[in-house]
């Protein structure tokens, strides 16, 4: 399976916690992969999602813009070419920083995919 991130539905994020934030799914048991989804998460530019927590961790790598993520209480700032993990149960938020979209993959256990 190969496929192309432009070809792909752009799914708002809504709520008041959330700002200017949509994602792409990448892969997901649709394409095979029956534990885990693939999304590409973008915010624009003074975007943000909500502050929050979960049992299951996050695994992202950083793609374009800059912006900042929040793990625990402590803001780290993460650009083009970063990457990191979100453990559950931890308090985390990823906010844009930069002038431009701030994209980033994010990988997640099914359960913790709710679109």
């Amino acid at each position: 399976m190969i496929g192309n991130v432009k070809n792909l539905k752009n799914i708002e994020f809504t709520g008041p916690l959330v700002h200017e934030a949509s994602m792409k799914i990448l892969v997901s048991e649709n394409e095979g992969w029956n534990d885990h989804v693939m999304r590409v998460v973008e915010l624009k530019k003074d975007g943000f999602s909500p502050k929050h927590q979960h049992p299951w961790p996050h695994i992202n790598y950083f793609l374009e813009g800059e912006g900042v993520l929040e793990i625990a209480g402590v803001v780290t700032p993460v650009t083009v070419g970063n990457y990191a993990f979100v453990p559950g149960n931890t308090l985390h938020q990823f906010r844009n920083t930069g002038h431009k979209t701030f994209k980033f993959i994010c990988i997640v256990p099914k359960e913790g995919h709710k679109y």
